[in-house]
């Protein structure tokens, strides 16, 4: 057999190391430029150092350790082998000594620098949380900021040692074998194979090498057993998350006994070791697991003949530890709870009186809303609305909830033969624009009416954008190069398409050695090659907006949901980011991952054109956050430094208030008997959407709370009984001015039925009059799906509204509101507009002149009567314009009869 070629084998590991560090030095001189183009190069040059501080000393001291322990190791196989060509060996068996302990010490070192330098900068960087964990009195900052690292240490000096010792097990085992002349000593032993294999001089200095490290290993036990004491506020033996009356009355007992057992261990194992008595160390050494048993036995006995058969009585102290650290870690402390009496009919009048939370009902739903919006707006093949996202404006003086959505540019989306080079990198660079519309308007042919929109963007409100390019977004997921010869489509005019240039300041410039670098970074010749690329041209990378965000943070956690936002002329996104922890003690953890502590900490805005990255701090009193300012100065601006434009835009995020509303529906019960029993268990509630019964998804709207004086935007879910329908409370997360982050719970009470949103549902489908019509539309080659009932609390009463969708089943047809359904107690009423319904339900079969006839005492002359009658006219005259749009000329008659007495009331209210 040919023997390989070491020198073609060496060489072919050279050009992987010098390709392998290349392509890290090519990385590295890479994220220098971006992080210095976005100013944040303190941010990364303070992780790098962070990961320096760890792989440096661990690097050296492994490598200390190991390399005097190998060679000691040799010495000792030389000086003991009887083989002359071992002794010759010596020095190349320290060479592999030396190799293998710098490779073993460089891969412990790079994991602990990849994998720990956010808990080293957390353990240098602790602050205080201010309250402590009820077992052991220690700030709970100790349990977040500091025992994750001293875990890090202590796992690492576990792994070093176990290593050693197998090491060493290994070579006095490879020493032995070393020594041939021993296996031809049986038969001059008559036979004896143990006789023929013992070798005292061996097993001494193996027992002497052993004994210490041994010893070592278990002193480190004892301090393993120390800080395992910690972990009993994780205990899952219970109920309850945390520490239980046995964990804390017999496991902690026995981690001290352990504890002090392993510091015996390790000096009954060192001493009979060095005296080579395997019997006794053996036998020292199983100490340690018999008495484990005993613990394990102990737990169980207490377990079941104590605490089980009285529960509660024993456990009632820690089932309040977990729901006080509970609601603490998920910030359920600090909510509101409210009476909501429900006492109070809801009348025509009120509604009146709150016109501002009718006139914002979402009578559309985002679903269909992005079908429309990418069928209708979209005008070309390759731009596309990734999302479409629910906030609030200003809008001619008026309070409004809109839709809002980018439009970007889907490079996937190009033709086959449009997809070259040039194309998807230097020309089609950028999206354009947005698309807003009211939550609360549609076309007469049930599509969201639109109040900007086209390109470039048009609009009859005061909405301004100056500047509608986006280089930054959502499907950004490419390097595009700005400013070439060949010039950036902007967007298409007619037969014509516009060009631009970018005129932004963020980007790499495109200087020869950055041409080099980057054909190189991106694998692509062509960066270097083209001669469209000039001394002006820029690289912009990391285009996606999360990604963008992630890799100046990463120790953050970013919503998938970001948002896009029209301010002051030009176009930013919003990215809602948290910080949390896995180790907030006897607080119940959530999810896969285990998050038990979480805080929408930080507000991130990405410009949509320049890219420029800002984090602002929207939680001073997060002791996370405190800290990771203080590791990264220069990176968290306060949220007053936030522009006003866009401060008047932040939402508090729906990811974060799903997951305080999951919990609380367990966590609202403070009372430890009853969170025992369950006995008052909430439930999300429940509704039917496109004809599946689902839980319903929070929703922002923009309402009035009970006791406050004007309408708000707010984030709402209602809770039913875990095992029942009816409604018992629903939460609201405020987020207006000096509100943001409030949240409130309203609580129905106990002697009242409300009914909740499945109950609803169920008295829909049971309404002759609406299963008539909707088994008529389905049959007529049209789908009908109805949208998220709406649970809308107005003035200590509740009101239901549901949006009903018919959708052709020709192809590419899209869902259109044709019907809005209303529910006020058992009353239901289905017409083709919000207001229709609301007349039907309220007013009955009442014309507007018996209305006006009915009211016009009350309200003549006064303020609110005025107020009442203009919006009456309002309705009415828009009415009477979709009835000449249909042709209906009796019904234009009627509408204008109506709105001439409405008219003349006015008149005499003005003269009175």
């Amino acid at each position: 057999m040919k023997k390989p070629n070491i020198t073609l084998l060496l060489a072919v590991f050279l050009i992987l190391l010098v390709i392998s560090v290349g392509k890290e030095i090519i990385n590295f001189i890479v994220d220098l430029q971006w992080f210095s183009d976005l100013n944040y190069l303190p941010v990364y040059f303070r992780k790098f150092l962070a990961q320096l501080e760890l792989a440096i000393p661990i690097f050296l001291i492994t490598f200390v350790f190991l390399y005097f322990y190998s060679v000691k190791v040799v010495n000792d196989y030389v000086n003991f082998a009887q083989d002359i060509v071992v002794k010759r060996s010596a020095g190349k068996y320290k060479k592999i000594g030396v190799y293998t302990s710098l490779f073993v010490s460089f891969l412990v070192s790079l994991y602990a620098a990849l994998s720990w330098w956010n808990d080293w900068l957390f353990f240098k960087n602790a602050v205080s949380f201010n309250y402590s964990d009820p077992i052991f009195k220690k700030d709970v900052g100790f349990y977040v900021f500091r025992l994750p690292f001293v875990y890090d240490i202590y796992r690492l000096l576990m792994v070093v040692l176990i290593l050693v010792i197998s090491a060493t097990v290994v070579a006095y085992v490879l020493m032995y074998l070393s020594d041939k002349t021993r296996f031809y000593e049986i038969s001059e032993r008559d036979g004896n194979l143990f006789r023929a294999i013992y070798n005292k001089e061996i097993l001494e200095k193996a027992f002497r090498e052993i004994a210490p490290l041994a010893a070592f290993f278990f002193l480190l036990l004892a301090v393993g057993y120390y800080f395992a004491r910690f972990q009993i506020l994780y205990s899952t033996k219970g109920r309850v998350f945390g520490a239980t009356y046995t964990d804390v009355h017999v496991t902690l007992t026995f981690y001290y006994i352990l504890s002090a057992l392993s510091v015996v261990v390790a000096f009954l194992v060192f001493v009979f070791l060095m005296k080579r008595n395997l019997k006794y160390a053996i036998i020292s050494v199983l100490l340690l697991p018999a008495f484990s048993l005993v613990m394990a036995l102990t737990e169980t006995v207490v377990q079941n003949l104590i605490v089980s058969p009285n529960e509660l009585d024993k456990e009632s102290r820690y089932i309040s530890y977990n729901i006080e650290y509970t609601r603490k870690g998920f910030g359920l402390d600090k909510v509101e709870e409210k009476d909501y009496p429900s006492k109070k009919e809801l009348t025509w009048e009120v509604l009146q009186k709150n016109r501002d939370t009718i006139d914002n009902i979402m009578i559309n739903d985002y679903r269909p809303v992005k079908q429309a919006y990418n069928q209708l707006q979209a005008l070309r093949l390759y731009y596309k609305f990734n999302d479409i996202d629910i906030d609030r404006y200003t809008i001619n003086g008026k309070y409004k909830q809109v839709f809002i959505a980018a439009r970007e540019i889907d490079q996937e989306n190009l033709s086959p033969q449009a997809k070259t080079w040039i194309n998807l990198h230097l020309k089609y660079t950028h999206g354009y624009g947005v698309v807003m519309s009211l939550v609360n308007d549609v076309t007469p042919t049930g599509q969201p009416e639109m109040i900007v929109k086209d390109i470039p963007p048009t609009t009859s409100t005061d909405i301004r954008i100056d500047r509608p390019q986006i280089y930054f977004g959502e499907l950004t997921n490419d390097y595009v190069i700005v400013n070439t010869k060949t010039g950036e489509f902007d967007y298409p005019s007619g037969d014509k398409n516009i060009q631009t240039n970018y005129k932004g300041t963020t980007g790499i410039p495109m200087t020869f050695p950055n041409r080099i670098l980057f054909a190189l970074y991106e694998k692509e010749a062509r960066i270097l090659l083209s001669a469209d690329i000039t001394k002006d041209s820029k690289i912009l990378i990391h285009r996606n907006i999360l990604e963008r965000a992630n890799k100046i943070a990463p120790f953050l956690l970013y919503d998938d949901d970001p948002y896009i936002v029209v301010s002051d002329g030009k176009l930013y996104w919003i990215i809602d980011a948290y910080t949390y922890s896995t180790n907030f003690p006897y607080s119940q953890p959530y999810g896969n991952v285990g998050i038990n502590y979480i805080r929408n900490s930080v507000k991130v805005v990405v410009d949509a054109y320049n890219g420029e990255v800002d984090f602002y701090i929207a939680d001073e009193k997060d002791p996370l956050i405190q800290a990771y300012k203080k590791i990264f100065p220069g990176l968290f601006k306060d949220i007053e430094k936030m522009p006003a434009g866009i401060r008047q835009h932040i939402r508090y995020p729906q990811f974060l208030f799903d997951i305080q509303t999951e919990v609380y529906k367990t966590y609202h019960m403070t009372d430890p008997q009853v969170f025992y029993n369950k006995e008052d268990a909430w439930d999300i509630a429940k509704e039917k959407f496109d004809n599946e019964v689902q839980y319903q998804e929070s929703q922002y709207m923009i309402m009035r709370l009970p006791g406050e004086q004007k309408e708000e935007f707010i984030l709402m879910i209602p809770y039913t009984p875990s095992t029942k329908a009816n409604m018992v409370a629903w939460m609201a997360a405020r987020m207006d001015k000096d509100n943001y982050g409030k949240l409130v719970v309203y609580k129905f009470p106990k002697n009242t039925i409300v009914y909740g949103p499945l109950q609803i549902e169920n008295m829909i489908d049971q309404d002759p009059n609406i299963s008539k019509e909707l088994s008529l539309w389905n049959q007529q080659g049209s789908t009908v799906s109805r949208g998220n009932l709406l649970v809308i609390p107005i003035d200590d009463s509740i009101l239901y509204v549901e949006p009903l969708y018919i959708q052709s089943q020709n192809q590419n047809a899209l869902p259109e509101v044709k019907r809005v359904i209303v529910a006020y107690k058992d009353q239901i009423a289905m017409e083709p507009t919000l207001e229709e319904s609301l007349k039907k339900v309220f007013l009955g079969n009442a014309t507007a002149p018996e209305i006006i006839e009915k009211t016009q005492e009350e309200t003549k002359g006064s303020a609110e009567g005025q107020r009442e009658l203009i919006i009456k006219a309002h309705d009415t005259y828009e009415k009477a314009v979709e009835a000449v749009k249909k042709g209906d000329w009796a019904s234009f008659g009627k509408y204008m009869e109506e709105l001439k007495e409405i008219l003349k009331l006015l008149k005499e209210g003005v003269k009175d």
